[in-house]
């Protein structure tokens, strides 16, 4: 997993990051946007939210691999859903 990534394996999809602007996506060159999708298509978040939260935990990551915490698996905690 060191070295580089292979990246641009979905069709017609581009996901960049810019370290001062976060994560953007486009789908043939169109704005697009990161969601969270249940198995059963609910969508439960999506956009810049997303994108953000997707960005800090994968800096988390690397920043604990490099640092050489021991900690390979970073998570985002749950904020209980309201029941409605």
């Amino acid at each position: 997993m060191i070295g580089h990534q292979p990246t641009g394996a979905i069709e017609g999809v581009v996901i960049s990051a810019v370290a001062h602007e976060g994560l953007t996506v486009t789908v043939n060159g169109k704005p697009a946007k990161l969601a969270v999708v249940t198995e059963d298509g609910t969508v439960v978040a999506a956009g810049v939210d997303v994108a953000r939260e997707v960005q800090a935990v994968a800096v988390n990551l690397y920043r604990g691999f490099l640092i050489g915490n021991g900690h390979l698996r970073v998570l985002s905690p749950s904020i209980p859903i309201k029941a409605l």
